[in-house]
């Protein structure tokens, strides 16, 4: 039986995804190497929240007192009424355990490369992959190498992907999104999400006096996928202009903002072949309505490492892998979908759903946690 102890592992991505399965594979002996096209470990973006089952895996890698240092604590899930302004009810997250928190995207990826360092995880920046074979080899640099195992964490387009699977085509949800950072100094610890017809809104603070905004329409003109588009603040707040002043008022204070169009994209058929694998969005993407992208890929790096390790073959492991995550996956991304129609109602579907949420935090205000038992309340280190 060879264990990660025995193997030369190869990452390609060094997002979150892959720096939590570099640090998996490396805290179990492996020679791990991460390959990051940019000239930098960091990420193009602003926040994200790690809910309590991706805290787990992280804590289960050692990083619990680091994570308890940074971030925000979230304290609640807060939905309101983007129009009138009256919060619909509140759904409290602070008897969570492991806390759910909200963090910077650049603060988390440089606790876990400090964390990867720690491990003696080799990190190659401005690192061009080509050519990847089933085999695991690829060409970097001009030479080609092979390692005992290549995980593919490089995002949407993934190259490794493309090698495993047949192509496939996204298409576009009719929904675009907009991020942006403001700067606050007395923003309550709680992810507000402000409902309106056609359109949300989701803010939530981060350390060092800033507010996250993650800004959705439905529209039929479609914009470039990716993050890093940058558009005119105005037209986010001309699309928000009959909201109520508080919102607004956020606004208001937007100075550089990014768009980019939603698509769906069919979860992988294959997550492995040969010694390859692929993890994070590279196998599942998902829209961003239930904050569980990043968390996916953090669960899916620790079971991965976990797998190779336990079962008598790598081909065995990477198998067992895929069995263990593929609908667990399929199951949230299957709820991001229908929360991206629950919060546009309009008319009369509107109000019977504001009506619903309200009903649910006056008379069963743990339903909301309760609903979401299966994802929270999930440990992949048990």
């Amino acid at each position: 039986m060879q264990s990660n102890a025995n193997r030369n592992v190869a990452v390609i991505g060094g997002g979150i995804g892959g720096l939590t399965t570099a640090l998996a594979f490396a805290q179990q002996g492996a020679a791990v190497t991460v390959y990051e096209k940019a000239p930098a470990l960091t990420e193009v973006g602003a926040g994200l929240q790690i809910t309590p089952n991706g805290m787990r895996a992280l804590y289960a890698l050692g990083l619990e007192k680091a994570l308890s240092v940074t971030g925000v604590r979230a304290a609640a899930v807060i939905p309101t009424d983007a129009v009138t302004g009256h919060e619909i009810t509140r759904f409290d997250l602070s008897s969570q355990s492991p806390a759910y928190r909200f963090f910077h995207r650049a603060a988390l990826i440089d606790l876990l490369a400090r964390a990867c360092a720690a491990a003696g995880v080799t990190v190659q920046l401005n690192a061009k992959i080509a050519d990847v074979q089933v085999d695991g080899s690829f060409l970097a640099a001009g030479k080609r190498l092979r390692p005992d195992l290549t995980i593919g964490a490089d995002g949407l387009h993934s190259t490794v992907r493309s090698v495993i699977n047949k192509p496939t085509t996204p298409f576009f949800t009719g929904q675009v999104a907009w991020r942006a950072l403001v700067k606050t100094t007395d923003a309550d610890p709680v992810a507000r999400i402000w409902m309106a017809p056609g359109r949300h809104v989701v803010t939530y603070p981060l350390s060092g006096g800033r507010l996250n905004i993650v800004a959705v329409q439905q529209r039929s003109q479609w914009a470039d996928e990716g993050w890093n588009h940058p558009d005119d603040p105005g037209n986010l707040r001309h699309v928000f202009a009959d909201c109520h002043w508080s919102l607004k008022s956020i606004l208001a204070d937007v100075e550089k903002v990014n768009l980019w169009g939603l698509f769906r994209h069919p979860v992988a058929q294959r997550w492995q072949m040969g010694t390859l694998a692929i993890l994070g969005d590279a196998a599942h993407p998902t829209l961003p309505f239930l904050a569980q992208g990043a968390n996916l890929a953090i669960e899916d790096a620790y079971v991965l490492a976990q797998s190779c390790n336990a079962h008598e073959t790598l081909n065995t492991g990477l198998r067992i892998y895929q069995q263990a995550r593929r609908d667990r996956v399929i199951r949230a991304i299957k709820v991001a979908n229908a929360n991206a129609r629950n919060y546009h109602y309009a008319g009369v579907k509107r109000k019977v759903a504001h009506g619903g949420l309200r009903a649910m935090g006056a008379v069963a205000p743990k339903a909301f946690l309760n609903r979401l038992s299966w994802l929270y309340d999930f440990d992949v280190s048990a």
